[in-house]
Order: structure tokens, then C-alpha cells, then sequence
């Protein structure tokens, strides 16, 4: 049974129903009183959810229960947004943004209606929860105590592993090995630590056990080390005690199982009575002045603290004594580590139909049957490299002969098919079980993109902000940060790879089983809402499509280009009124239909790449709960709508215009003080930035591309203290601001904090502004790149006030000849990359180069592209 979203779910409503806001709200509308019993019911609810969750597996009534309670925390959302809605409507008209209007008695800006519809509502959500809390007595489920803002996470028992391997079943791991074996055998002399730590990671299935087993048992191995253990690391082992017994027996055993069934039972029953100190006396008895290899496999716990007093018991052994861990968690590699983590990749294609071959058929029976062989060889595709995977879809097609039941499994989802416990499935749903609850929801939502296909973290955390998934921490921390790290420890986990950093942004991938595993369990938790991946791109068959759907809350295209009509738009305004998120990339109607303003909860609205809407309606300033803005790419767009300044709640704002200046005044761009992330691009008559813009006080990055008539910025980006991220590029007239005379004097008013500064293609660029160099941003600066600006002629002497610099790549500014005074003095610098830059290039060649000393101590250089090692570091 896939994993529950209830607790997290319950911890959403809960934490919506304590917002100031919605307090404040419910008191206008006299519906105070229901909010507070909604509040104490589910609370009820949610002090046994982590032992209905723990035991819906078993019971297929408590699992219905569940489902239940979803349905209903779904719906006490949807009723506590219209509140939120509300008191964000309020607040705007209080502001007085929007134009005094007289309104009818049945308007949502008069109380009576409004709080007898919405207490109506209270009322039977209220019934409902307290039947759900009334039915759990059926189950006799325990209450525990519920601590806010700690880690929830249901655990699974795990199987048990030994160290027995029959080498004649692993295939393809040869060269893993021997990489461990060299390690294993180094001398002490090589080592600078007592006992070594060598981490194996990768995903659930893809071998680490079997080549751990391989290592242990290997003839080399075993005659280097005078003692062998090997342990099984199980959720129960958390604390060092029960892992100290563990390993006490393994080392007792000799790690041959040399002892009978009745000396085992005695050793563990003799160990169970000891103190703590008698077991780290027993432990270094066990251990003292022995070369020994221990072995801790499928270790989750990444407790540093925990594993140091593990590893002080474990030193009194001879030097060169070694430790072999696996694991799924990069964060556990890190911890125990003292050698590069071992990362397994997937099998090659040869190797893993060699497996295939070996599981589907009896010895030599395949060459009988040579088209089951080539669907196997399609099969095998599916299995990612992964050779559990392998295994369980041949072991599925053992004594299976007709073409028929594999071109079943050849043509069918691997989540579709028969699993057994151990299967491929079952394996990487254990990474699944030990996340924490409010990684869940966000590892789930990932099955609605396709297979194969590149997310990107600014992406991501959009839709994740926008569906709820990423809630405020009581730290103070921004949404943006909290949806980084929870990408940061899903990648940790191995649930997203080919992980490329670009600086502004971060592209990943799933494994296409990994989103195997997202699609199963999603097919069991959206059947109370959904998150529609639309991959058509016939207008007919989107509105047949959507006609067929109920309660969507994401309408997304993964791929740009559609022809969602202006229908189409109405159709969702008006069947889907609890939408989130409305992707309408690409599309080619001339005007956006006014409809769009009655989706109040709509977070997400993209009609990027819009080659003809001319004018956005004036409703759309209705949607105050949006987070998400894109019209980039709109090269036909006149205008901004009036009332900009209505989306309170917007955090990214992307838009592209004709217009050839900003309104100077009203309730534009300066009023979006809870703007994160601005992106101007294509708005081709632009001369200035809008004045204001140090209204913009949460703004953290801003970008501006192809923009050929922008001159300048305004001298207050200087005082945007937010802002971490400055990109311009493209830019033909644009020379960063015009200096005012008294910039030295105005170097103590600088608040902006920059980390990256990027300015690419601009032609008349000559030199870096002095505020960035001797305010606040010189101390916080990270990253910068200067990209083909031809005219860039120097870097400021005073380049060395940049003392947090850790990064500085030149490419293709030919007139810049050479490098400040000051480049020896930046020593937090770790790359430097030159390039393009010819006679910059000629005064920076390793030792004979005349700024070569000022270079020399950077760890990482690289002119033209050829890395440089530096004589000094090495």
C-alpha cells in the first residue's frame, strides 16, 4: 500500500487555520467559533494518523479511512483558501486599490451573505471530520504525541542481509570491485586515519549489497584482514548500543558463522545483560591490535554525532583496519566517509541482458527461442540499468514461453505489472517510506512530468509553491530556500540524478524507475485531486480530455508548443474552480478570456511564448492568491494591466511588452513588495527601469534580457536589500547607471547583498560599477561572469574588497589586457576561468606570464579552455 499523505496534509490545515490572516478573517465573519472546533477535531485526528498509517497495509479499513480523511483535508483547504482569498481582497481594498464600486447585497464584500455561505460550509466539513474521528475508535489506533515542525517519518522493516554470495550470479560488477579491493588493501603507511571509511552508494536495487559481498569474500580480502564482520543495519539500530551487540557477535562469529545454534542463542542472551561499558570493553577486546573489515550495509541513519562515538569505539584495532558502508543516502556517505564515496552507476546494456538471459530462461535454454530473446533485449531498456530491476522482470518471464506474456511486460509500465516483495518496486518504495512526510507529496507531484524529462529547481519549486506542497517553516525561511532543500535531499536520496549546477539554476533528471515508482503511488493518492500532464496537442482532444477530469488542480504541458484555445481556457475557469496551476505556453488566442478572473486559487499562470494576445483583462488583477506570473514572450502585448499591484501574493513575475515607458505612477511594478524573482525580457522600447523599484524590498533576483534600447538601472538597485542575483544580458545600449557624481559618498547607503553578478552580450560595457565593488555586495559576492563584452577594457583595482569571491570566468572580452593588482589578495577565489581574451590569456600562462603570481594560488584555472594546475597548490 502506497504511503498516505494525510499527516502532512493535516499539518497543512492546520498550520492554515493559525495563520494571523485567517484569523483575522474568520472574526470579521463571525465564523471564529468554527474554525476553533475544526481545529481541536483535527487535531484528534491527527494524534493517531502515524499509526493509521503504519498499519494500512494490513488492514484495507483503515487504509479506507484514510482515504476518507484525505478527501476531507482536501476540502477543509479549498474552504480555509476562499479565506484566505477574502482577507487578501480585503486587504487590497483597504489599501485602496481597487476603485470604490457599489456593490449588491449578495457581493462577496458583504458579511451576511458571505459568512452564512461560508459557516454553512464550516458546518458540514465539521461534520464530516468529526465522523472520521468518531470511526477511528473502530481500529483501536494509538495516539501519539504530535511535535510541529520535527521530521515524520513512517518506517518499514527491511530484510535482513547476510554476507553469502554465489559469484556466478553477479554480473558486470568486476571493475566496482577491484576499485574497493585496491582501497581495502592499502597499507596503513598510505592512510592518515586508524580506521578508513568507504562509502557505497546508489539507488535502491542496483547492486551495493551484492558487491559489498562480492568485496567481503574475495581471496585477497580475506587473507589481508585478521578479523571479518559484517552487520545489517535495520531501522531498530538508531542507537549504538543494539549496533555494538551486532557487531560484538559478527566479530565472535569470525564472520564465518563458526558457531552453533546453541553458542549463538548464548551470546546473544550474555549480551542482551551487559552495561554499555561492558560492551565497548568486550568490543576492544574483540578488536585490539586486529586489521579488521566490517561491513555495515543499508545504513539510513546519517546522525553524525551518533556515528563518531560508533567509530571512537571501533579504534583500538592495528592500522589499516577498514570499513565498508552502503547506502542510498548521500548524506550518509558524507558523514562516515573518510574515502571518495564508491557511487554505483547502472549496468551496461551488454551485461544487464547477460542477467535478463540468465533469470528468464534454464542454462542454454534462450538459444532455442531467439525472437523471446530480442523482446527481451527490449525489455531490458526498461530497467534503467538497474539490475535488480533486470532480475525481477526475468525472474517474472521464468519458465514463460509464449511470445505473448513478454510482449506483455515489453509494452506495460513496470508499476502495472506482477511484483513480488522482492522486486524492483518494493525495493526503491523502502528509499520512499523513510522519506519525511513533506518530502512525499513533492517526490509524488514529480510522476506528472515525463519520463526523460530535464526539471530545472526554479520550475519545480514554482509548481511545488503553487499546489501547497512547501509550507513556511517557523525559521523564518524564505519558500524558495525550503523548496531547495528539499530538492538538495531528494537528490541526497538518489531520487533525481544528472544533476548539473548552471549557478541561477539547477537541471536534474528522475531514473525512469524512480518515476516508475512516483506513477504507482500516485495512482492511489490523486484519486481525491490531479495534476494533469498534457502531452496532445489537438484542441478537440484537450477540451474531450478535460471534460473527462474532475477536481484538477494542475493543467500543465511539458512541452511549449500548443493550441489550447481561448475555449479552452473557459472550459477550466468554469469546471475546474479549485485550479492551482494553468500552463497556457504557447498558446495563440488574441485575447485572454475576462473568465480568468473568477479562478481565485489559481497560484500558477504561464501564457508565455504568446505570439498574439494583445492585452491582458483587467479581472486578471483578481486572482490575489497567485504566486507564479509568466507573459514572457508575449512580443505583442501593448501593456501591463492597470492594477499590477493587486497581486499582493506574487513572488515571480516574468513579462515581456511593447511599451516604451513604465507608469510613473499608481499601482504598478513598485507595488509588489512580496516579489522574489523578476525577469524582463523581450520588451524591445524600454529606455529606463519603472521608478520604484526600491519598493521591492523581498525582490532576490533580478533579470533582464533582450532588452536593446535599456540604458541604464536606476541608482536604487543599489538599495534592494534582498537582492542575490543580478543577470543582464543582451543588452546593446545598456551600460549599468549613469554615475551621479557622489557615488563615494554614498557608499554607506549601499544595502544590496548581491552573491552572483552575470553580464553578457553587452557591447557598450566598459567597466564594473564602484557600488559593487566597495558596498555591502563586495563582502557577499560569489559568482561573477563577464560574457563578450567587447568593449570591457579593465577590473577595478579595488577588486580585492571582493572577499567572499569564489568564482570569476572572462570569456571573450578582448580589450580587457590584463588582470587588477589586487587578484593575489582574493583568497577565497577557487576557479578562474579566462577565456577568449588573447592577450589576458599571453600575460596569464603558468610561470611565465606576468600576471601569472597574481593568479598562482587559485586552485582551479583554466585559459582557453585547458585546465591549468597551478605550481603552487601542488
Amino acid at each position: 500500500m502506497a504511503e498516505s499523505f494525510a499527516f502532512d496534509l493535516a499539518n497543512k490545515v492546520l498550520g492554515k487555520i493559525a495563520s494571523l490572516a485567517l484569523q483575522e478573517v474568520a472574526l470579521a465573519w463571525g465564523v471564529t467559533a468554527d474554525l476553533d472546533g475544526l481545529k481541536d477535531t483535527l487535531s484528534v485526528i491527527q494524534a493517531v494518523i502515524s499509526d493509521a498509517e503504519e498499519q494500512q497495509s494490513n488492514s484495507r479499513q483503515i487504509a479506507d479511512w484514510l482515504r476518507k480523511l484525505k478527501k476531507a483535508l482536501y476540502e477543509a483547504e479549498d474552504v480555509l483558501d476562499d479565506f484566505e482569498y477574502e482577507a487578501l481582497r480585503r486587504k487590497v481594498a483597504k489599501a485602496g486599490s481597487i476603485t470604490k464600486q457599489v456593490h449588491s447585497f449578495f457581493s462577496t464584500s458583504n458579511p451576511l451573505p458571505f459568512s452564512f455561505k461560508m459557516g454553512r460550509k464550516m458546518k458540514n466539513l465539521k461534520e464530516r471530520l468529526d465522523k472520521i474521528a468518531a470511526d477511528r475508535s473502530k481500529f483501536n489506533l494509538t495516539e501519539r504525541a504530535v511535535v510541529v515542525d520535527t521530521t515524520h517519518v513512517v518506517h518499514r522493516k527491511r530484510e535482513m542481509t547476510h554476507s553469502y554470495v554465489d559469484v556466478s550470479n553477479i554480473i558486470g560488477r568486476e571493475q566496482d570491485k577491484e576499485n574497493i579491493v585496491s582501497i581495502l588493501m592499502k597499507s596503513s603507511s598510505d592512510e592518515q586515519e586508524n580506521v578508513s571509511v568507504i562509502p557505497i552508494i546508489g539507488i535502491g536495487g542496483m547492486g551495493k549489497t551484492a558487491l559489498a559481498k562480492l568485496v567481503y569474500n574475495d581471496g585477497r580480502v580475506v587473507k589481508h584482514f585478521d578479523k571479518r564482520m559484517w552487520v545489517c543495519v535495520s531501522d531498530e539500530d538508531n542507537e549504538i548500543e543494539t549496533l555494538t551487540k551486532k557487531i560484538l557477535i559478527s566479530a565472535t562469529m569470525g564472520g564465518t558463522g563458526t558457531l552453533s545454534m546453541d553458542q549463538f542463542q548464548n551470546l546473544r542472551f550474555s549480551l542482551a545483560e551487559f552495561s554499555m561499558d561492558e560492551l565497548q570493553t568486550q568490543l576492544r577486546n574483540a578488536l585490539d591490535d586486529k586489521r579488521y573489515l566490517l561491513v555495515l550495509d543499508d545504513v539510513w541513519n546519517s546522525d553524525r554525532e551518533k556515528w563518531l562515538k560508533l567509530k571512537e569505539l571501533l579504534m583500538g584495532s592495528a592500522g589499516g583496519s577498514k570499513i565498508v558502508v552502503t547506502t542510498r543516502k548521500k548524506s550518509v556517505a558524507s558523514v562516515l566517509g573518510t574515502f571518495p564515496a564508491q557511487e554505483l552507476k547502472g549496468l551496461p546494456d551488454e551485461d544487464c541482458q547477460s542477467l535478463f538471459l540468465k533469470c528468464a530462461f534454464k542454462d542454454g535454454q534462450g538459444k532455442q527461442y531467439p525472437n523471446l530473446v530480442k523482446i527481451g533485449n527490449q525489455i531490458v531498456k526498461k530497467c534503467g540499468g538497474v539490475p535488480l530491476a533486470v532480475r525481477s522482470l526475468g525472474g517474472l518471464l521464468y519458465s514463460k514461453l509464449e511470445e505473448r506474456d513478454w510482449e506483455l511486460v515489453r509494452d506495460n509500465e513496470i508499476w502495472t505489472l506482477e511484483e513480488k516483495d522482492d522486486g524492483i518496486l518494493p525495493a526503491l518504495k523502502l528509499s520512499y517510506d523513510e522519506l519525511p512526510s513533506h518530502l512525499k507529496p513533492c517526490f509524488v507531484f514529480c510522476s506528472m512530468f515525463p519520463k526523460d524529462y530535464e526539471l530545472n529547481n526554479v520550475e519545480l519549486i514554482q509548481l511545488w509553491m503553487a499546489r501547497g506542497l512547501i509550507q513556511p517553516s517557523s525559521h523564518n525561511q524564505e519558500l524558495e530556500d525550503i523548496g531547495n532543500q528539499c530538492i538538495i535531499e531528494l537528490c541526497s536520496r538518489s531520487f533525481f540524478q544528472d544533476v548539473e549546477d548552471y549557478k541561477v539554476s539547477v537541471f536534474f533528471k528522475m531514473h525512469d524507475l524512480v518515476h516508475d515508482l512516483a506513477l504507482s503511488i500516485k495512482k492511489i493518492e490523486s484519486k481525491e485531486v490531479e495534476d494533469a500532464s498534457i502531452t496532445d496537442n489537438v484542441p478537440e482532444q484537450i477540451l474531450a480530455l478535460l471534460q473527462e477530469k474532475n477536481n484538477i488542480r494542475t493543467i500543465w504541458f511539458p512541452y511549449s508548443e500548443i493550441n489550447a484555445t481561448a475555449e479552452y481556457v473557459g472550459t477550466c475557469s468554469s469546471r475546474f474552480k479549485y485550479m492551482r496551476v494553468l500552463d497556457l505556453r504557447g498558446t495563440d488566442f488574441e485575447e485572454l478570456p475576462s473568465s480568468i478572473g473568477n479562478m481565485k486559487h489559481l497560484r500558477y499562470l504561464d501564457i508565455c511564448g504568446n505570439k498574439r494576445v494583445k492585452k491582458l483583462p483587467a479581472s486578471i488583477c483578481k486572482l490575489y492568491l497567485l504566486l507564479t506570473l509568466s507573459f514572457k514572450e508575449c512580443t505583442e502585448l501593448e501593456e501591463l494591466p492597470r492594477d499590477m499591484g493587486n497581486f499582493i501574493s506574487l513572488r515571480f513575475l516574468a513579462i515581456t511588452t511593447k511599451q516604451r515607458a513604465w507608469p510613473r505612477k499608481g499601482n504598478g511594478l513598485a507595488c509588489l513588495i512580496s516579489l522574489r524573482w523578476l525577469l524582463i525580457a523581450e520588451c524591445n522600447h524600454v529606455e529606463f527601469m519603472f521608478e520604484g523599484l526600491q519598493n521591492l524590498t523581498a525582490l532576490r533576483s533580478l533579470e533582464i534580457r533582450r532588452c536593446p534600447s535599456l540604458v541604464s538601472l536606476p541608482p536604487s538597485v543599489k538599495h534592494l536589500p534582498a537582492l542575490e542575483t543580478l543577470m543582464i544580458f543582451n543588452c546593446e545600449m545598456f551600460n549599468f547607471m549613469d554615475e551621479d557624481g557622489d557615488e563615494e559618498n554614498d557608499i554607506q547607503g549601499i544595502s544590496c547583498r548581491l552573491r552572483s553578478l552575470m553580464v553578457v552580450d553587452l557591447p557598450k560595457l566598459e567597466a564594473l560599477p564602484g557600488w559593487l565593488i566597495q558596498g555591502l555586495a563586495a563582502s557577499t559576492l560569489h559568482y561573477l561572469l563577464i560574457r563578450r563584452c567587447h568593449k570591457f577594457k579593465a577590473l577595478p583595482e579595488s577588486l580585492e574588497n571582493l572577499t567572499s569571491l569564489q568564482e570569476l570566468r572572462i570569456d571573450d572580452c578582448p580589450q580587457l589586457s590584463t588582470l587588477s593588482g589586487g587578484m593575489h589578495r582574493l583568497t577565497t577565489l577557487k576557479v578562474l576561468s579566462i577565456r577568449d581574451c588573447p592577450e589576458l590569456s599571453k600575460r596569464c600562462k603558468p610561470e611565465i606570464g606576468e600576471d601569472w603570481h597574481k593568479i598562482a594560488h587559485v586552485p582551479e584555472i583554466y585559459i582557453d579552455g585547458e585546465a591549468i594546475k597551478s605550481t603552487t597548490n601542488n
